[in-house]
């Protein structure tokens, strides 16, 4: 029989996440129960701090006690807002285990422990839904998990990180180092007083780690993802770029193997082409682009971050959470199925960018030729330029063309012993060609 009582909905935080989507659920209670089937219920909301004024919310539903909240019995679904691994991971369980199913923001235990939460879902017959732990408001879990179930996805690229994108987007249209970008996005809130989760690359290694995970249907962790940050990323770079045609993105990058027996997933910063899509994404807009066989190029665009977008993702999961509730189903739990390893950084076939402070005189080309040629690493293009300050050096810059990481690192250590070689001015891998 069709349930017709209210579900209720426990929620696990209230920052700038929880607060909009206890606002959403009040302000727009008449529309997600026509959309739902029946009523949805907020019945208590787990805080750290209770003293806090939280407009709009009964103070009656305010608890600082979590585990009691979800223990419940009587709560239909939790949404977890309050991020980290614990006491998150034991809450999402105890849930489980009390009859909720999940819906969570949550990238970094996703990242860390999806397969696990994942299991003990399966295990009570629960969902857990994570749209929002991704890309904010724009839908990409579910066009994974479920649009293209039937298709087979060879490439996932995109931007995934708002804060380090206005960071080299400021760099790129003003001219502006990375402190004085970083500062800006500080000022705007774009970044956190700590923003080493965003500039380090933890944060878009997480959501690579998931979105590998779901496109590829194996198990990827957080620990299997190649993570580089922008904080190395100078003016020099984003010139240097920019001569070239190209500007500089923090990329996450999943990729199935040409012969189908591994995946990689790396995140670091790239020149890309200015005519390739993901160039003219701007400020702290997200975008990614999905490769699949039979759909083709798919991308996907929009706010991956916010109060207001990232609550949007939440209340969608809510909703399909709610009427699986009333239908007495579940979606789509875990597809890891192909048990596919992750191949290391090492072994990914990539181009290089490398710009050189050299000794001008004749012969460093040869010298240096020398070397990629040692490493088994061909040239694409070549440009040496003397110093107008005659300061007896010269600016050489190389592309190379595809070759395996581990070769074109190697090929770095031993330019940088070369004699000749004053120093590495600029060394970024090239996309989207």
């Amino acid at each position: 029989m069709m349930r017709t009582r209210p579900l209720k909905v426990a929620l696990l935080g209230c920052g700038v996440v929880g607060s909009e989507v206890a606002r959403i659920m009040t302000t727009h209670a008449d529309d997600l129960a026509a959309r739902i089937g029946v009523p949805v219920e907020l019945a208590g909301v787990a805080v750290r701090r209770p003293s806090k004024v939280r407009e709009g919310i009964d103070p009656a539903l305010i608890t600082t006690d979590a585990t009691a909240l979800v223990k419940r019995g009587d709560i239909d679904v939790v949404v977890e807002v309050i991020g980290g691994i614990e006491p998150a991971r034991s809450l999402i369980t105890t849930a489980f285990e009390h009859g909720a199913s999940v819906v969570s923001a949550n990238k970094a235990l996703l990242a860390e422990d999806g397969a696990a939460l994942h299991a003990t879902a399966g295990k009570y017959g629960r969902d857990l839904y994570y749209e929002a732990a991704v890309a904010g408001a724009i839908p990409l879990v579910r066009p994974l998990r479920e649009s293209l179930a039937g298709d087979k996805v060879n490439r996932v690229l995109g931007i995934v990180n708002g804060t380090t994108n206005f960071i080299l987007d400021k760099m790129d249209t003003s001219g502006a180092g990375y402190s004085e970008a970083l500062d800006e996005a500080t000022a705007l809130g774009y970044a956190e007083a700590d923003p080493t989760a965003d500039v380090e690359g933890f944060d878009a290694a997480a959501k690579a780690a998931i979105l590998a995970g779901i496109a590829f249907h194996t198990r990827v962790r957080i620990g299997e993802v190649h993570r580089e940050g922008i904080t190395e990323v100078t003016a020099a770079d984003i010139a240097s770029a920019r001569r070239m045609g190209c500007t500089v993105k923090l990329l996450a990058i999943c990729e199935r193997a040409a012969d189908g027996r591994s995946v990689t997933a790396r995140v670091h910063p790239a020149m890309i082409p200015l005519s390739h899509p993901l160039a003219s994404v701007r400020e702290a807009y997200n975008a990614v682009f999905v490769e699949a066989e039979a759909a083709g190029q798919l991308m996907f665009y929009g706010p991956g971050a916010g109060g207001a977008p990232t609550a949007s993702a939440v209340l969608g999961d809510l909703v399909a959470v709610c009427r699986n509730k009333i239908g007495e189903t579940t979606g789509p739990g875990e597809s890891a199925y192909t048990r596919l390893p992750v191949s290391p950084m090492g072994e990914v076939v990539t181009r290089y960018h490398i710009s050189l402070d050299v000794a001008d005189k004749p012969g460093v080309l040869a010298q240096v030729a020398t070397v990629f040629a040692e490493q088994g690493v061909s040239i694409d293009t070549v440009r040496q330029q003397s110093r107008q300050d005659g300061d007896g050096e010269a600016s050489l810059v190389v592309v190379t063309h595809r070759a395996p990481d581990a070769a074109l690192s190697g090929t770095v250590e031993a330019l940088r012993k070369l004699d000749t070689v004053r120093g590495v001015a600029s060394i970024m891998r090239v996309e989207g060609e």
